[in-house]
Formats: C-alpha cells, sequence, structure tokens
C-alpha cells in the first residue's frame, strides 16, 4: 500500500459528499482524487467486492479480457492521485516496445511504437483494480459499498437510490459521478432529465470478438517459459479479421489472445475440425502454440463478446452529476486508449475543479473542454482496426510511418510525430493530434505525388532525348 499523499487541510469544499457509480479503475482511481480534496466519498458498485478472492487473471466479474494497454496518458493520470502509487503501479507492468507482425507462414516482423524506445504496459486488469481499491480503501473519508444496483438519480433533490439484498436504500449526496461503464445507469438517468438535452449516439461494429488463450511453453526441464516474445503486441493481420495477444503478468507466462472477426465468419465455423481448418489457413503458428483440443474446447466455450463505441455529450448538470471514462465514452479497444482516456477524464476534470471557485462551472468548462477530445479518440479508436488487421501490411502505411519516424528522430525541431506516438506517448489532446495527423498525411501524399511526377518528367525527358540522338544516328548513317 502506498502512503496517502493528502493532508487534512487539502479541502476544497466543506466536506461535500460524492456517490461515484462504478467501482472500476476509473472510478476507483476518481475515488483516490476526491478524497485527496477533501469530500466524502462513497464508492458504490453493483458487483461483490472483486477483492475477496484475488486471483491474477480472474475476470469472471467483469467478462472482459485481462490485459490492458498502460500508457503516458494513464500513468500521467495515476500520478496525479499518488506518485508512489503511480510508481508501484508501473514496476509491476510488462513492457511492450511494439507490434510483431505474424503472416500466414508464420514469420514474424517487428514494428516498433517509437524510434526513442518508448513503450506501452501491458497490466493486468484485476490486479490493478484491486490495487486501486486498496489504496482508496486507506483513505479515512472513502467508503466502498458494493453489492448496490442504482436505481435512481433525483439530481434536483441531490438523492440516489440504490436497491442491495436488504431492501431498497436512499442517500443523499452533493455530486454524482457516474463512472458505471458502456451501459451506464447514470448517464440514462441524466438523459431522462427533462431541462438536460444529451445527444447520444451508439454504435455496434459488425466484429464478435473471442478470448483465446495461449498457455506458457513448457521446457525439458519442466520451466516454464513465455511461448512468445513478451515485450510485443503479437498482431495475425488478415484484412477483415485478426487475431492479437499480450503477455501476462507474474508468475504465469501465458499470454491472452483475442479473435476479432465479423459474426458471419463466426458463424461458419460449427465444428471442431471448422475450427482447425480455419486456424490452419490463417493462424498456422497458433496451433502448436495452444494445443488442437484445447484451442477448439476455448473457441466454443468462451463467450464471443460485441463492441460498441459510445458518443455523448454534454458530460454533466449543473453542479449534480458528471459523467467520466466509459459512461462518457464507450470505444473500440483498438487504441488501447480506453483505460487510458478514462484516467486523464478524472486528471483533467480535478484541473477545472481547482480553477473554478463552483463546482457548476468547474463541471461545464470540463465538458466543453473534453468533448472535442472525446470524439477524436472514439473516432480514432475506429479507424486503428483497420490499421491493426490491414494497414500494417501495406507498403503506403510502412513507408510513411518510417519517414515520420526518421523526421522525429533527426529533425524532431519539425514536430513531425507518428500519430500513434501522439496518442499513446504525450498529452497532446486527442483532436490536436487528429489534425495533426490529417496535415502530415497530406503533406506525404503531396511529396509522393511530387516524386512521382519528378521520376516521370526525368522519365520522358529521357524518353525524348534518346529519341532526338536515335533519330539522328539514323539520319547520320
Amino acid at each position: 500500500m502506498c502512503s496517502p499523499e493528502y493532508t487534512s487541510n487539502q479541502i476544497m469544499s466543506d466536506a461535500k459528499t460524492v456517490a461515484i457509480v462504478g467501482a472500476g479503475p476509473v472510478g476507483s482511481l476518481a475515488a483516490l482524487y476526491f478524497a485527496n480534496e477533501g469530500w466524502n466519498v462513497r464508492l458504490y458498485d453493483l458487483r461483490t467486492d472483486p477483492r475477496v478472492e484475488r486471483t491474477p487473471g480472474s475476470t469472471a466479474s467483469t467478462g472482459k479480457s485481462i490485459n490492458l494497454a498502460l500508457s503516458h496518458r494513464g500513468i500521467e493520470g495515476l500520478k496525479g492521485a499518488s506518485t508512489k502509487l503511480a510508481g508501484m503501479i508501473t514496476n509491476n507492468v510488462v513492457p511492450v516496445y511494439g507490434r510483431m507482425i505474424h503472416d500466414k507462414k508464420g514469420r514474424q516482423e517487428s514494428q516498433a511504437y517509437d524510434v526513442h524506445g518508448q513503450h506501452i504496459n501491458a497490466v493486468d486488469r484485476g490486479w490493478l483494480n484491486w490495487t486501486l481499491l486498496d489504496e482508496a480503501v486507506e483513505r479515512p473519508n472513502v467508503e466502498l459499498k458494493f453489492g448496490h444496483r442504482l436505481l435512481q438519480c433525483d439530481f434536483d433533490a441531490r438523492m440516489v437510490k440504490f436497491i442491495t439484498k436488504d431492501g431498497e436504500v436512499e442517500v443523499n449526496v452533493d455530486l454524482v459521478v457516474g463512472a458505471d461503464g458502456a451501459h451506464s445507469t447514470v448517464r440514462n438517468q441524466l438523459m431522462r432529465v427533462a431541462r438536460q438535452r444529451v445527444d447520444f449516439e451508439q454504435r455496434y461494429i459488425d466484429t464478435l470478438w473471442c478470448e483465446i488463450s495461449i498457455p506458457p511453453h513448457v521446457t525439458e526441464d519442466g520451466k516454464e517459459e513465455y511461448p512468445l516474445d513478451p515485450n510485443h503486441l503479437h498482431i495475425w493481420p488478415r484484412k477483415t479479421f485478426m487475431l492479437m495477444s499480450l503477455a501476462n503478468i507474474g508468475d504465469d507466462k501465458s499470454f491472452t489472445g483475442t479473435l476479432f472477426m465479423p459474426q458471419i465468419n463466426f458463424d461458419d465455423i460449427t465444428y471442431p475440425q471448422d475450427v482447425l481448418d480455419f486456424f490452419r489457413t490463417y493462424f498456422p503458428d497458433v496451433i502448436p502454440l495452444i494445443g488442437e483440443e484445447y484451442l477448439v474446447k476455448q473457441f466454443f466455450n468462451n463467450p464471443k463478446g460485441s463492441l460498441v463505441s459510445i458518443k455523448c455529450t454534454p458530460y454533466h448538470y449543473l453542479d449534480r452529476c458528471v459523467l467520466i471514462g466509459d459512461a462518457a465514452h464507450a470505444m473500440v479497444p483498438f487504441y488501447g486508449q480506453g483505460m487510458n482516456c478514462g484516467f486523464e477524464d478524472v486528471q483533467q476534470l480535478f484541473v477545472h475543479m481547482k480553477a473554478n471557485n463552483d463546482v457548476s462551472s468547474a463541471l461545464e468548462n470540463y465538458t466543453l473542454a473534453r468533448r472535442q477530445d472525446l470524439f477524436a479518440i472514439s473516432d480514432l479508436a475506429m479507424a486503428n482496426y483497420v490499421e491493426m488487421r490491414s494497414s500494417v501490411t501495406s507498403k503506403m502505411y510502412l513507408a510513411r510511418k518510417h519517414t515520420e519516424e526518421f523526421l522525429y528522430k533527426h529533425f524532431p525541431g519539425l514536430g513531425i510525430r507518428t500519430l500513434y506516438n501522439m496518442v499513446s506517448f504525450s498529452s497532446l489532446p486527442y483532436h490536436i493530434a487528429l489534425q495533426r495527423s490529417i496535415r502530415q498525411g497530406k503533406l506525404f501524399r503531396g511529396a509522393c505525388l511530387g516524386i512521382g511526377l519528378g521520376i516521370m518528367g526525368v522519365a520522358a525527358y529521357g524518353v525524348l532525348r534518346f529519341k532526338k540522338v536515335w533519330h539522328g544516328w539514323l539520319w547520320s548513317s
């Protein structure tokens, strides 16, 4: 446990009470921020306490994949709550320096994320959540309330109602924070407020995901080793679908893989032999890593999850409610920014809380400042699926990547960086990163066109010159 980095006089309010709904990583981090600022914090969750049975990699209570990608924005968000906590968490990760692309013949190609060696970090979802909850419960002004399902928010009366195994419970609070995920009850309650016009957009993509674990490799002397390079995100891009895998943390030398594929492809696989034929065709190097029997078992027994992207605005109501994390901006997982963006939400929320004299102004400014970024990263995450399953093998994609990396390394003053670098290794607002990438893309295409035209011009001049010399030689003879 890390010692709390706050004192009793760090009070931004007269001991106001905040109800944070959702005790996942983002909600737990928000509890730390509010506690550090002197609020009375009540952290509610529908689930039972996930720390009761601490088994690494256990995800039964969430139904989500084990690994998360922790990068710069997420680490900065953690530091805002406690630098010691951030340091302890970053000491318990697997550094991931780039993508390892697997082709159909089993050949591998490494694509580094950054020319200066910066890396993202694979972290166990369950362990991270437990760690944040442990840290929160150390604060004297934090109460954890598990087994509470939100029924109603009466924002004007400053009242929230929950149902527990013992019946309904009504609680009076000053502020409600919705950190309760993509299918947020707080957001649904906010949309019911007559005076609050909430724009809402929900999009399911025609892709399902299925977790496929890769067990550790056992050597002849019985020692367990990673079956693949643990310092890469492994991707098997196959144009319209892909398999990807990240190393697990700790003594378990396994990998957690995820197959992303259109539903029609899943529907076409109905028998064990279909699974083996499919993997032999598209992922032949994976079969010996998993084993045929275990592969077939996982494919049919593991659930097939859907992927949803959600945008909404505004993210607040007066001084009574604010949305953070997936409740405000659920995104598909292909940029690895969902949690990082949620942690940055919390950090940015408190930038505005500290800069404004009243909560209402702080929440309004938070909505105004955050909207463009959250829309941008949602769009980027959607676009990155195409990049990961297809573009990573494109010569044009690789040419632009290498060009931008060369300029970033040797001419940093130009300010040219890859989009991935700007998103994952800086705090540059998402929408500005997107704008810069679009401009860089135009410059790159323009340069390619200019080079192409130049080559054509030289070639045309050469042909004309050859014809002139050739005709001169003919006439002279």
